[in-house]
């Protein structure tokens, strides 16, 4: 098993997350991602549309996870964190979250009411490494 700050490096280096959210019909919706934003302690922040599928369905149903790998040449590694997702309209976090490249998605800017901040709160996770699986706490871990 990894420790706190390795793990914590692995997660950063990655340039792509995958957030799962659950359907009205209880399934499973995955989708790649953007890296967070930005990261405190067991807490990952997201950008997206307020308008889009997947914060229509953290509304509904804030269960959720994500997950972050690394296909090495001689070795996979990844981590799934499990917990909720919070659909933010708080202005304060959007600007801080806001890039300068976001009007491309955001027209209006970071006031436009179409974009949101996903908050997602781990709650356990599991790590995968060379055919081995590990459930950890995320308190002892993140």
């Amino acid at each position: 098993m990894k420790t706190r700050e390795q793990m914590t490096d692995f997660i950063e280096k990655q340039k792509v997350a995958f957030i799962a959210s659950v359907d009205e019909d209880g399934f499973p919706n995955v989708k790649a991602m953007f890296a967070p934003r930005k990261r405190e302690g067991n807490c990952f922040y997201f950008t997206t549309n307020t308008s889009s599928m997947r914060a229509q369905q953290f509304m509904k149903n804030p269960k959720a996870s994500i997950y972050f790998y690394n296909k090495g040449r001689f070795k996979y590694e990844g981590i799934m964190l499990t917990g909720t997702m919070e659909v933010l309209q708080d202005e304060e976090i959007k600007k801080e979250i806001w890039q300068i490249g976001d009007t491309m998605f955001y027209k209006k800017g970071v006031t436009d009411p179409d974009y949101c901040v996903l908050k997602f709160t781990a709650a356990r996770g599991r790590y995968y490494c060379d055919l081995k699986t590990e459930n950890f706490s995320v308190e002892d871990l993140l």
